[in-house]
């Protein structure tokens, strides 16, 4: 039996980004949205818009010089409805899959035992969009405070900045009102680290970030005398934690080392490891680059690859397959190697199920990356398969990242570009909830046969 209640949701989700592009291409057309004395063809203000609510940050046009502030104010309310969106839309639906909240009134307890109250569907969103303003509103301040005071900008511009690259970066978008993006930034820490902060957090997951705000209730209530139950942390927080850390060291030393006598050659050491550490942090999603991925070495651009198709966190504002989907993958192949019926991961058995869906998200990632490659190949033969592979992943992780070429592909590429950063925005959360909803019961089983493998 096909239990078709949860396809609803995934398919007004998807019909909703849709209407959300193509209104904001319509804006992005006006003469007023940019600096050229006639309206903006409709592949650029199409592609814009894609990227912004997709929160990709590839761009055909440069932010900084080609669109005015209104389009600009336009790009930027793009990337806010498009994260806020996202974040609940998966949250929501992440919880509808697990059994956590049914809209039928039935209400199963969360990861941690816990019941979900009347009313929870209704606190969940709004701590989702307290948890982005809270966010983005502090890192706005930091940034625009630097700027003004450090870097000779106009308060009323570094005010304007301040906010565009804090929504940006916590909404792992990567759009900059600077066209070299933070290039002219490398040297400053103060503007680096805050930024990698608030697109890891808003890269974490509001799952990941609900969970923290609980605990940290928790022990506040403790410490003022009462007696509140402080629940274990969900696999999912600790999946989450554990790969995200791991991620941005080895990615940091594998970047510090690679690009050692590349892009980061006769920097001083401190500005080589923050670099190293950004360069680890902006592909899991944000798109926000300090160095020119054009000079990077080949070996740079693969690395990169890896950790743009891996990700962040669910149900955030990262793309990808999600750290807990290579989580997933991982511990089956650990499993499978030391001859352990089971997969567990911290002392919790992992269903078939999850297995199956994890392994089913990441091949249809690499299928849509794979003709992504091989049609771009086709149409622009003259980049080489580094620029392309790392265009098209960029676009799938919805990263932004580039080797610079994004302007100069062809028409139809920039189309199939759109489609695949659509793809890699809502494609993962609709898919896997097709997934989960598609249960087929059969009252009979085939005879076991084992192939050959390897």
């Amino acid at each position: 039996m096909i239990r078709g209640q949860f396809l609803g949701p995934a398919r007004l989700t998807a019909a909703g980004f849709i209407l959300l592009i193509l209104a904001g291409t319509v804006l992005l057309m006006l003469p007023v949205s940019a600096n050229v004395p006639h309206w903006t063809p409709f592949l650029p203000a199409l592609f814009t818009a894609t990227s912004a609510v997709s929160l990709t940050g590839l761009v055909v046009e440069d932010t900084a010089t080609y669109w005015t502030p209104f389009g600009q104010t336009v790009i930027i309310v793009l990337i806010q409805l498009g994260g806020l969106g996202i974040m609940s839309l998966a949250s929501l639906s992440g919880m509808l899959l697990t059994g956590r909240i049914s809209f039928s009134a039935r209400r199963t307890s969360a990861a941690e035992g816990r019941p979900v109250a009347p009313g929870g569907v209704r606190r969940a969103l709004l701590l989702t969009i307290a948890l982005t303003l809270v966010c983005e509103a502090l890192v706005a301040v930091f940034i625009g405070v630097r700027l003004a005071t450090a870097h000779d900008v106009s308060p009323k511009r570094a005010v304007w900045e301040g906010i565009f690259h804090a929504i940006s970066a916590f909404n792992n978008a990567g759009f900059s009102t600077y066209s070299d993006s933070l290039v002219s930034f490398a040297a400053d820490g103060w503007i680096l680290i805050p930024l990698a902060l608030a697109l890891i957090t808003g890269g974490l997951g509001y799952p990941m970030l609900a969970e923290f705000v609980r605990r940290v209730r928790g022990r506040w209530t403790r410490w003022r005398g009462g007696n509140p139950r402080i629940h274990r942390m969900s696999m999912t927080a600790r999946m989450t934690l554990t790969a995200t850390a791991l991620l941005l060291a080895g990615g940091t030393v594998f970047f510090f080392v690679s690009e050692g006598s590349g892009v980061l050659q006769g920097m001083p050491l401190g500005q080589r490891l923050l670099n190293a550490f950004f360069l680890s942090a902006s592909p899991r999603t944000a798109g926000f680059n300090a160095i020119d991925y054009g000079e990077a070495h080949p070996i740079t651009l693969m690395f990169t690859d890896i950790l743009m198709f891996i990700g962040g966190g669910s149900a955030g504002t990262a793309g990808g397959i999600k750290v807990t989907t290579a989580c997933v993958l991982a511990a089956a192949m650990t499993s499978e190697f030391l001859g352990r019926e089971d997969t567990s991961i911290g002392h919790r058995r992992l269903p078939l199920s999850t297995f199956r869906q994890a392994l089913a998200l990441t091949a249809a990632g690499m299928i849509v990356v794979s003709l992504g490659v091989a049609t771009l190949r086709m149409w622009d033969p003259e980049f080489t398969s580094d620029q392309i592979t790392f265009e098209v992943m960029s676009a799938f992780a919805t990263v932004g990242l580039s080797t610079g070429i994004t302007a100069s592909l062809s028409a139809p590429s920039q189309i199939m570009l759109c489609l695949i950063m659509y793809v890699g925005r809502v494609g993962p959360t609709t898919f896997v909830a097709a997934l989960a909803a598609r249960t087929i019961s059969r009252r009979f089983r085939y005879p076991e046969e084992r192939p050959f493998i390897g």
